[in-house]
C-alpha cells in the first residue's frame, strides 16, 4: 500500500503511527508546511517527510487529508491536475462535504470521508465512513487502514455530522463522565491517583463487556442490580436528578451547534 498523509499535525501523526506499527504500508509519505516537526519520523523504513504535497501524490496511491478545513480547497486544487484514476481520496476534514470536494477534484475520484476521534492515538478510535458514487468501490480500502486503528462504520454522508457529535464529541463527554467518577471516588475516600485509576478501568470494563458480549446496557445492568440494594439505589438517584437526560440533551446542543457552524461556512 502507497499512502500520503496530506497535513501531518496531530491527527495525520496518530494516523501514521498506527500504520508504521501495523505494517500497512510499503511507502509512506508525510506532508507538512514545517517538515522539522515530523523528525521523529526519520529512519523508518519506507517513510518520508516532506513538504511538497505533489510529490507525496505522485508516489502515493492512498491520499489521507488531514489539514485545516480552511486549507483543503488550496491543496486540493493544488494536486488536482496530478490525480489518477488509481487515486483513492480520504478526508478526515470535519464539515467538508463530499460535493465540495468534487467540485474541485471531479466526481469521478474515488472520494471517502472518515471521522476519526482522538482515541486514534492508542487504537481505539470509533472511525465513521461515507463516500461518493465512486467512492464506495474502494471503501473497503479505507476499512482496512482504519479497523488498524479501532473500530469503523460505513454510514450515509447525511449522517456524519451526528455521528461527529456521537464519536468525536463523545470522548469529551465520556471524559467528563469518568472525571465524574473519579470525583465520587474521592470523597469516598480514595486519594486522587486511585480513584481515576478505578473510574478509567471499571469504564473500560463496561464498554468491553458490551463488545465482547453484544448485549444491550440494560443486560449488564441488570447482573448489577438487586432488588433493594445499593446500585439501584444509585441508578435511580441519578435518573431523579437528570442524568440520561441530561447527557441526551447535551449531545442535541452539540448537533444543533455543529449546524449552525456548518450554515455559517455556507
Amino acid at each position: 500500500m502507497k499512502l500520503a498523509v496530506i497535513g501531518s499535525g496531530n491527527l495525520g501523526q496518530s494516523i501514521a503511527k498506527g500504520l508504521i506499527t501495523t505494517n500497512a504500508v510499503t511507502t509512506l509519505y508525510l506532508t507538512r508546511r514545517h517538515v522539522e516537526a515530523l523528525s521523529e519520523f526519520e529512519g523508518y523504513k519506507g517513510v518520508t517527510t516532506t513538504n511538497d504535497n505533489v510529490l507525496a501524490v505522485k508516489h502515493s496511491d492512498i491520499l489521507i487529508f488531514a489539514v485545516q478545513p480552511s486549507h483543503l480547497e488550496a491543496i486540493l486544487k493544488e494536486v488536482a491536475p496530478y490525480l489518477t484514476e488509481k487515486h483513492v481520496l480520504i478526508s478526515t476534514i470535519t464539515g467538508y462535504t463530499i460535493s465540495r470536494i468534487e467540485a474541485i477534484v471531479g466526481e469521478n475520484q474515488f472520494i471517502i470521508r472518515a471521522m476519526p476521534n482522538t482515541a486514534i492515538a492508542v487504537g481505539k478510535s470509533m472511525t465513521c465512513l461515507c463516500s461518493n458514487e465512486q467512492g464506495a468501490k474502494r471503501i473497503k480500502v479505507a476499512e482496512a487502514i482504519f479497523k488498524r486503528l479501532g473500530h469503523t462504520l460505513t454510514i450515509p454522508e447525511a449522517q456524519m455530522q451526528a455521528a461527529t457529535v456521537v464519536c468525536a464529541s463523545g470522548i469529551a463527554f465520556w471524559m467528563r463522565l469518568i472525571r465524574a467518577t473519579t470525583q465520587a471516588a474521592i470523597q469516598l475516600g480514595f486519594d486522587a491517583e486511585e480513584a481515576q485509576e478505578l473510574a478509567m478501568y471499571t469504564s473500560e470494563g463496561a464498554a468491553s463487556l458490551l463488545i465482547n458480549n453484544g448485549h444491550h446496557p440494560e443486560e449488564e445492568i441488570d447482573r448489577v442490580t438487586t432488588p433493594k440494594g445499593c446500585t439501584i439505589e444509585g441508578l435511580n438517584e441519578m435518573e431523579h436528578k437528570g442524568l440520561s437526560s441530561s447527557l441526551i440533551q447535551g449531545m442535541v446542543a452539540s448537533f444543533n451547534k455543529i449546524n449552525n457552524i456548518k450554515k455559517e461556512q455556507i
